[in-house]
């Protein structure tokens, strides 16, 4: 593995970083333990890594299923005008959709790929036909649904193995 350049980060703070990927409710004790600090040097690394937003946010993951959002879609996006106003009015139309877990200014063929999480095929029909179509600029989507997870790692972002 080559490894992944990051500027201002050093093995300690890829450590710290990692962890908290494994397990973002680690407390401060456990973290420097496990990152060869004590707690108040890894506390103060910490606040920095959140405060220069390399990390973001900490939020559970939810099983979709569980809380009744079974089905799953990716859904391409292309509009009919790629001008400033309408693209502004696409994306903050989406924004408002929770069915919308993620969208993507993507290369290619179509204009954004959204990714869709409903409680099942009805629910996906009123949102594409009734929001999603109407939304500013659309002129087409096609939709694949998501049959089985292979894998999803949305929450975590592979950090460089510091011992390579």
């Amino acid at each position: 593995m080559v490894p992944i350049a990051m500027p201002g980060l050093d093995n300690i703070d890829r450590r710290i970083v990692a962890e908290l990927q494994r397990d973002g409710r680690l407390a401060i004790v456990d973290l420097a333990d496990r990152v060869g600090l004590s707690a108040t040097p890894c506390l103060r690394r910490v606040k920095r890594l959140e405060a220069d937003g390399l990390i973001r946010r900490y939020a559970a993951l939810v099983d979709p299923k569980g809380v009744g959002l079974g089905t799953q879609a990716l859904v391409q996006v292309t509009l009919d005008d790629h001008s400033e106003p309408v693209v502004e009015a696409f994306e903050a139309a989406i924004r408002q959709r929770p069915e919308v877990i993620a969208c993507y200014a993507v290369t290619g063929e179509m204009d954004f790929l959204l990714q869709v999480q409903v409680a099942d095929l009805e629910a996906f029909s009123e949102f594409a036909l009734k929001a999603l179509l109407r939304m500013p600029g659309v002129r087409g989507t096609k939709s694949s649904f998501i049959m089985q997870t292979i894998k999803s790692d949305l929450a975590w972002a592979p950090m460089p193995d510091p011992g390579r």
